[in-house]
């Protein structure tokens, strides 16, 4: 059986990490991205890599370095060449009045969200054309769905790259490679407990029912790997939305 690669940006903690896991435990090799080098994170690696017989190589860039991440593609183009699932995960959020916020923020929430996305998976597209097959999933958001008061930054970046997610799925068809994008609500990590989402956070949490609570990164994982499996394989070109019916 041909062993089965992903590539998963931002996989260093948070919902890349469940993901990080959630494909080990399925047998995928794995190319693991973060921005930068944690002797934390490679001993991480390492356990996976034992725990599940796997190998997973790290891979280190900034999002926003272009030089960088082209010179580390071009790595795994020349040592691999063939690549079956991109996992576009990493993104930065932002929450503001677009009248108090500074145009360069919004450009640089753009950067990281949807435009480095973007270039990455030209990249990747050179590995998993030449094979006719693969999956890519996009990490978009409620915020870019329910789009409101502070979202000029990052809701319409998320909002942007669910409509990347739908264009990209009519041109990649044709090769079978399917294009999906999961749009998580409030998930109990970093970014989920940050500053920016703490009253959207509280009135969530202030309601009754057992699924008026943070979804768990595991939650999240499932799902991204669902859209990858033979399970979905006529599942195109969709955002799925991951909020528990929280609206």
């Amino acid at each position: 059986m041909e062993a089965r690669w992903a590539l998963i940006t931002g996989s260093s903690r948070g919902i890349g990490a469940a993901i990080l896991e959630k494909f080990a435990a399925n047998g995928y090799h794995i190319f693991a991205h973060a921005r930068k080098y944690s002797q934390e994170f490679e001993q991480h690696l390492l356990e996976l890599e034992k725990e599940y017989a796997v190998e997973i190589i790290p891979v280190y860039f900034d999002m926003t370095d272009s030089e960088a991440m082209q010179r580390e593609m071009r790595k795994l183009i020349q040592e691999r060449r063939k690549l079956h699932v991109l996992v576009n995960n990493a993104g930065v959020i932002h929450s503001g009045l677009f009248q108090m916020t500074e145009m360069q923020t919004i450009r640089d929430v753009f950067e990281v969200n949807l435009f480095s996305a973007m270039e990455l998976t030209q990249l990747a597209l050179k590995m998993m054309v030449r094979k006719k097959g693969g999956s890519i999933v996009n990490l978009s958001s409620i915020g870019g769905l329910d789009l409101g008061m502070g979202m000029c930054a990052y809701g319409v970046s998320k909002a942007a790259l669910a409509a990347f997610t739908k264009t990209l799925s009519c041109e990649l068809g044709y090769y079978g490679i399917r294009v999906n994008a999961v749009a998580p609500g409030f998930v109990d990590t970093r970014m989920g407990q940050s500053e920016e989402v703490r009253a959207e956070r509280e009135r969530l949490e202030s309601k009754k029912g057992q699924l008026c609570r943070l979804a768990q990164p595991e939650e999240i994982a499932n799902t991204v790997y669902f859209l990858t499996s033979g399970q979905a394989s006529y599942i195109n070109g969709q955002v799925i939305r991951i909020d528990g019916g929280n609206q």
